[in-house]
């Protein structure tokens, strides 16, 4: 995506931020490997097989199984994320130049991991074919939707719907990159980062404030996070799980890989954040009783 040289415009703030998040280490996720690790327990060797050269849903395996395991890795995630954040909090005042910047990317770095994970399950394509190479613009514009499904943003919503039904109705094994990257759903990408780069503003000064006093902003820090995050990959999971991509019973057509446009819908752009707004009053709620 191309960044503005305006540095205070939501939308380049919020790429500048993905960009960052996702050149850290142990972001990226190897589709291969996660696939069949999380697979192990509960899969043949053959389904395993066939879900990494092909998808999870043309190998059979249902829906159902899938949420088990994807529950599994929102948990872990969620944990891992959670932890990291109240360390983060614990140095006060003095550091937080330091943390505030840290504390944001890795809790966007643990976004995209989870936003990775949840999407090999419900079979999206790796978004991440090269380590070490850049992020292609189709890459940052799924993976912007994903945010956006993940703040509650309804086009963001209608939009992963409509690239989902494009990669369902034929035999894709990438991102359909014209649809993203110039075709009608990049209005919406374009309108979901400056949006996201809004809210995560407000949310790095909320975790700035609450690391000012050391030992309650670590409780407070890794309490918000947990409740911020947590309903986040819940709702991506919910969305991602409910897309014909991810349903065994689909019958892709045979054919060339669809790169092409959508048919325009107007949609709104109605962000469903009620659950950020509640986490964040639980946190002030959490400090004021540590006053």
């Amino acid at each position: 995506m191309k960044q503005g040289t305006e540095v205070e415009n939501p939308e380049s703030r919020f790429f500048a931020v993905l960009m960052a998040a996702a050149k850290l280490p142990g972001v990226r996720i190897n589709r291969e490997a996660y696939l069949r690790s999380a697979l192990a327990r509960h899969c043949s060797e053959e389904e395993i097989r066939r879900a990494i050269e092909e998808t999870p849903a043309a190998a059979g395996i249902t829906v159902e199984l899938l949420d088990k395991v994807a529950n599994d890795s929102i948990r872990y995630e969620t944990a891992k994320v959670s932890a990291l954040s109240a360390a983060a909090g614990m140095p006060g005042i003095l550091a937080l130049p330091a943390t505030v910047p840290a504390d944001l990317a890795q809790y966007v770095g643990h976004m995209l991991r989870i936003a990775q994970k949840l999407a090999y399950l419900y079979s999206w394509p790796d978004l991440f074919a090269e380590e070490g190479e850049g992020v292609d613009d189709a890459t940052m514009g799924v993976l912007t939707l994903f945010f956006g499904v993940m703040f509650g943003t309804q086009s963001a919503n209608a939009a992963v719907g409509k690239v989902a039904g494009m990669m369902s109705k034929q035999v894709a094994k990438k991102l359909p990159q014209k649809a993203l990257t110039k075709g009608v759903i990049y209005p919406i990408v374009k309108k979901s980062a400056a949006y996201l780069g809004v809210q995560m503003t407000k949310q790095s000064f909320a975790k700035g404030v609450s690391k000012a006093i050391p030992v309650v902003g670590a409780v407070v820090s890794g309490g918000l996070t947990l409740a911020t995050y947590l309903p986040m990959a819940k709702r991506l999971k919910k969305h991602l799980a409910g897309l014909p991509l991810a349903d065994p019973s689909h019958q892709a057509s045979e054919g060339d890989v669809m790169d092409g446009e959508v048919v325009e819908e107007h949609e709104t752009f109605a962000p469903a954040d009620a659950e950020l707004h509640d986490a964040d009053t639980a946190a002030v709620k959490l400090e004021q009783r540590r006053d």
